[in-house]
């Protein structure tokens, strides 16, 4: 059975489901863990059925990515400590490994909030923070926000596009994420100057 059917076939049970909610945000959990499947294939659709649910389900699948992302930081908090120096030597230097640590330190928020709304794994911020010791409060902020402009950004486009929002974020999606992730460049940049 294809990828792409297999996500209909659990979407379909998923939208019928009373534990569509509780199904919305294991599946975010999932998706900033651990599934390379962006969320958005089972969301919109999911969305666009039940749309008197829809804040509903872009609220818990917020939560989700939030519960993902603080099990990830832990993972790289903890498990960085473990193997952490066979990595550097392994893949890095200690030099680039400072370089990070630094960059990470004071550009960590930043760095989130970009992977978190461009269509890069999440992992790898997670990973990379909690492996870097950064703030765990900056680091669920920039979680927090980029997960919500993602999500709630998906349910605004179901609201006022109905039946149609499907078919605008496939074709409107990449754009879209271009636009966010060089508008949080610039606030970057711009945080870099003003600082």
């Amino acid at each position: 059975m294809a990828l792409g059917k297999k996500v209909k076939d659990k979407t379909k049970k998923l939208i019928d489901s009373k534990h569509m909610l509780k199904g919305i945000t294991l599946a975010s959990f999932l998706e900033s863990t651990i599934v390379p499947i962006p969320l958005e294939a089972v969301m919109v659709p999911l969305m666009q059925a039940r749309r008197e649910s829809l804040w509903k389900v872009a609220l818990m699948a917020t939560i989700g990515c939030i519960i993902g992302a603080i099990f990830g930081y832990a993972l790289g908090y903890y498990l960085f400590d473990m193997i952490g120096q066979w990595l550097i030597d392994t893949f890095f230097s200690q030099d680039q490994f400072e370089n990070v640590k630094q960059n990470m330190q004071s550009q960590g928020f930043w760095f989130v909030m970009t992977l978190g709304i461009a269509p890069i794994p999440f992992q790898v911020a997670m990973l990379a923070a909690g492996a870097t010791k950064f703030s765990l409060p900056l680091f669920l902020l920039a979680t927090v926000i980029a997960r919500a402009i993602r999500y709630f950004g998906l349910a605004l486009v179901v609201y006022y596009a109905g039946d149609k929002a499907e078919q605008l974020i496939k074709r409107y999606k990449m754009k879209a994420v271009i636009v966010i992730t060089l508008a949080v460049l610039l606030l970057w940049w711009l945080s870099n100057v003003i600082a």
